[in-house]
Formats: C-alpha cells, structure tokens, sequence
C-alpha cells in the first residue's frame, strides 16, 4: 500500500525532505504546493523554489497560492484524497479548511516547544545551546503549537556552524518524515508544554552586526548567520573565519591583541576571537594581517 500525500514546503530543507518522500516506495506524492517565485540575486531574475523545481523534474503538479484560501486552491488538495498532508518550511499557516483534509504533519528543525517560528537553526546557535533536534508534530491553527509525534534529537559540535547543522537536521527530518508517516497510527500524539513554550522570528540583516563586547556572543552570530546575514561590525566591516581564543580577558572591544600568521586577535570587552579575513565595505575580503598593516594598525590599537 502507498501512501498518497500532498506536500507542501518552498527551501532546500523542504526539497530534501520532498526528495526522501519521492523515492520511497510507499510514498505516492501527487501534488506540490509551495511559494510563489521571487526575484534573486542583483539581476532580481524571476526564480522558483528548490521545492518547484524538484516536484516539476518529476511530474508532479505544482500549485503556488499567494495564501491557501484563494480560490479552488482547497478544492485541489481534496481532489487528491489525500492520506496525509506534510509540510516543511511552507511559509504559511493552514487554515482549518485545509487542516480538516487529512492529518496535516509538520517537521520543524527545533525540540517543539523550543523555538517556534522562522528561525529555530539559527536559534539554537546564538543561545549556544548543547542540543536540538527535530520535531513531527500534527498541525493545528497555531504557529508550531500541535501536537508532538515524535522527536530526533542532535548533540551540537561546539564549532559547527550554520550550514553543517542545517545539513544534519535536514537529513534527521527526511528520515523522521518516513518514520511518522509509516507509524503513524501507533503514535499517540503529545500536548505541548505552552509554559515552556519560545519563539523565534525571521532573520533580518541587522541581526548580523556585532559589538565585540562579549566574545561568547560574537561567536555564536558568526556560526548562527553564516552564508546570511553574515556578521560586521556598526561600519559595515564585515569578519570571516572566526576562532574562539578565550573567554576571560578583558580588553577594548575591537582591540588587536596580536598577530599570528595571516591571521589576528582581536578582543572583546570579555574574551578574544583570533579572525582569518576582514572585508571593508564594497571591497573583497583580504587577510586580517593583510587589513592592519596596511592601515598602520599596531598591537594595542583599535582596527577601526
């Protein structure tokens, strides 16, 4: 027996988890929603989602409602008779016409009731929190508020950053997306703790800029905002290849502390970072020794 589902979901976390859905067996995907296209890049070229391009390389149809209540866009999803419907990264929320179809599953890349919302990855990094996981969940009209099915929790590597961590956590919500599915019946859903309930909301670039006053701080945003928003400091001088020294010095935030190869460390108001490149605005990123010794910055002063 194989199962047919409705998918919905826009990013490559989405596209992953749609591609685990495709090769299964029992697994008989038979319509795509996503988000409409958007422009990308300087050119601001017109491109659809990675979920689109996916579901449209394999013949599926592909809807893409500016919301879920516009017309016939339910109409659709029924026609398909659906035994589930999953979502991942969708964007929007279900209304309780599309909920009442077929048991709505959501994956989210945090232990549910943590971190509800847009940006539990990035989350979970700038708390510098030792664990996360992800959560199937059956949905209800709330953001992130149903029930929890089943949870697959991940130690986090004190270094990984972003990217590395989205990786494994997409690979951990495929698998759970299976697994749900298939046991789906056995599972007895599980109320959320509402009292410990946090929440967190979409990145925004400012996000990115760092006051060097605590090193621990600065660190988790270089793991949390990597690939975007990056981080730079008020002048837009932007910081790449960080390291964690120590957290105990004190120093002048911004301050360089010395040199070691191609590299610098700098200080924070608590702790030091030893940092590989430096970017100036409009400028491609050079060396951080590169940076200084060209500015006539010696050890002792301020880098801006």
């Amino acid at each position: 027996m194989a199962y047919t589902i409705v998918y919905m979901g826009t990013p490559h976390y989405a596209e992953a988890i749609l591609q685990t859905l495709i090769e299964a067996e029992d697994m008989n995907v038979r319509l795509v929603l996503t988000q409409p296209d958007r422009p990308a890049g300087r050119k601001n070229i017109m491109t659809p989602p990675p979920v689109k391009v996916l579901a449209e390389k394999y013949g599926i149809s592909v809807l893409q409602p500016n919301r879920l209540r516009d017309e016939g866009v339910v109409e659709a999803i029924m026609a398909q008779k659906p035994d589930f419907i999953v979502v991942a990264a969708f964007g929007q929320l279900l209304p309780k016409t599309v909920l009442d179809i077929a048991p709505c599953i959501n994956l989210h890349a945090s232990l549910l009731p943590q971190y509800r919302g847009a940006s539990p990855i990035q989350q979970s990094l700038l708390f510098g929190d030792m664990t996360t996981g992800v959560t199937s969940m059956l949905m209800e009209e709330g953001l992130d508020t149903g029930p929890i099915l089943e949870k697959v929790e991940f130690i986090i590597p004190l270094e990984i950053r972003f990217e590395a961590l989205m990786q494994q956590l997409t690979y951990d919500a495929s698998m759970l997306t299976l697994f749900t599915l298939r046991n789906f019946e056995s599972i007895t859903p599980q109320p959320q703790n509402n009292t410990k309930a946090t929440h967190c909301k979409k990145i925004k670039k400012s996000d990115g800029e760092v006051d060097f006053v605590d090193v621990q701080e600065v660190y988790n945003k270089y793991r949390a905002f990597e690939g975007w928003p990056g981080i730079f400091a008020f002048n837009g001088v932007k910081f790449e290849g960080l390291t964690l020294v120590e957290d105990r010095s004190s120093n002048q935030p911004f301050e360089l502390l010395d040199i070691e190869g191609d590299s610098v460390i700098i200080g924070c108001a608590k702790g030091s970072l030893k940092i590989d490149t430096i970017q100036p605005p409009s400028k491609k990123a050079i060396s951080s020794k590169v940076y200084c010794i060209s500015r006539g910055i010696k050890v002792g002063h301020s880098i801006f």
